[in-house]
C-alpha cells in the first residue's frame, strides 16, 4: 500500500544533479537488504507509475531463456 510512506516536503530542497552525488549514503549502509529492496521496490513504483507491490506482469513474448547449447547454436 503506497499510503505507508510518506514525502515531508517542508524537508525536501531541489538539487542540480551535480548536488545528488554528494548525499551521504550512510543512512542506506544502516539498513537490512531488505529494507533496502523495500525502498528499491517503492522508487520503482514511483518511477514506473504503478501501485506499490503490484509490478505490472512481465511480457513474455518479448524474453526467452536459451540454454547454453541453444545460445551457441545461435551464435554461430
Amino acid at each position: 500500500m503506497m499510503s505507508s510512506h510518506n514525502l515531508n516536503k517542508r524537508v525536501f530542497n531541489a538539487q542540480k544533479a551535480a548536488e545528488v552525488g554528494k548525499i551521504d549514503p550512510s543512512y542506506y549502509k544502516t539498513l537490512t537488504w531488505r529494507e533496502r529492496l523495500q525502498v528499491a521496490n517503492y522508487l520503482n513504483s514511483l518511477v514506473y507509475n504503478y501501485p506499490e507491490n503490484e509490478p505490472p506482469k512481465l511480457d513474455r513474448t518479448y524474453f526467452r531463456a536459451y540454454s547454453k547449447e541453444e545460445q551457441d547454436k545461435l551464435e554461430s
